[in-house]
């Protein structure tokens, strides 16, 4: 009885220890690390892609520029994961793949926070200084436009906007700033009346700022701004909705036949995906595989 007490409690010893060392079915497979400890991650796993609306300057420019958009006779098709996730706005986009292990998605990076992770692309981390001196080259231009020249307000505004005033504000929200800025002066016959803006979600934190501080050397003036994507900016100030269109991609040759666009700041897209995610850096081609849904499963990235 003694024996049979003695051999029960080496078993029991046993499987003790292989659980503690992980005997559970802890194996690590692929370039991504897949894991099936529960709160691991597993790369084995379908890949959440989130995307943005149609008429989304981060994803027009995000789109041309990973080659989502292919040629078919006299239109475009758009390649994008049928499955796609879309998310309406910029903060939209790291929300969603903070809470999502799976997910990868793009932003801006003044739109980066510590809740989600930046890839490198091509083997270039994300930064401002890199999109200024040219090796990150998921980048777009932040735009405003106005129809023909513009005059008045309007004008002044884009002045500041590109003024050494403006460029430090540009600079100090984390985006990318231009080059040939002149000091900007209020005019000497103190301005008044209302300026309306509409577009790009993604210059929403560098435009409020930017509106707050031109406010303050123009009281008289009011400036109304919505967001509402850089297409329907665009097509309000051809359409006389608004006097300036906000645009975080470049202007079709159709458009500028239109309107005069006026770069006031620089942009990286972040390609991002959550913290718990062990990918630390994709190519433009292993990116487009996954946003076309060629590739479903973070091991085979």
């Amino acid at each position: 009885m003694k024996k049979l007490l003695s051999l029960a409690t080496m078993v029991i010893l046993a499987v003790s220890v292989l659980a503690g060392c992980g005997g559970n079915g802890d194996s690590s497979t692929g370039s991504t690390g897949s894991t099936t400890a529960a709160g691991k991650f597993d790369s084995t796993k379908d890949i959440t892609v989130i995307s943005r609306e149609a008429s989304s300057g981060t994803r027009g420019a995000f789109d041309e520029i990973m080659g989502l958009i292919e040629k078919s006779g006299n239109s475009e098709v758009n390649k994008l994961f049928s499955e796609a996730v879309i998310a309406s706005s910029t903060d939209e986009v790291p929300a969603k793949v903070e809470v999502d292990k799976y997910a990868i998605g793009y932003t801006s990076i003044g739109a980066v926070n510590d809740s989600v992770k930046a890839l490198k692309v091509d083997g270039v981390e994300a930064t401002e200084e890199n999109v200024k001196n040219g090796t990150y080259k998921v980048s777009r231009p932040f735009i405003i436009a106005s129809k023909g020249e513009a005059s008045g307000i309007a004008a002044d505004f884009i002045q500041y906007a590109t003024s050494t005033q403006g460029q430090e504000i540009v600079k100090s929200l984390g985006f990318v700033t231009i080059d040939g800025a002149k000091e900007y002066t209020a005019p000497s016959t103190a301005l008044s009346g209302k300026l309306i803006l509409s577009g790009s979600t993604s210059t929403e934190k560098v435009i409020e700022k930017l509106r707050e501080e031109y406010v303050k050397l123009n009281p008289g003036v009011s400036i109304e701004v919505t967001y509402n994507g850089s297409g329907a900016g665009i097509k309000d100030a051809q359409e006389g909705k608004s006097q300036l269109a906000l645009s975080s991609r470049e202007l079709k040759d159709e458009e500028k036949a239109a309107l005069t666009p006026t770069v006031f700041a620089n942009d990286g897209i972040a390609v991002i995906v959550n913290k718990d995610n062990t990918t630390t850096e994709m190519t433009t081609e292993q990116i487009k595989k996954v946003f076309t849904g060629e590739v479903r499963t973070w091991d085979k990235v």
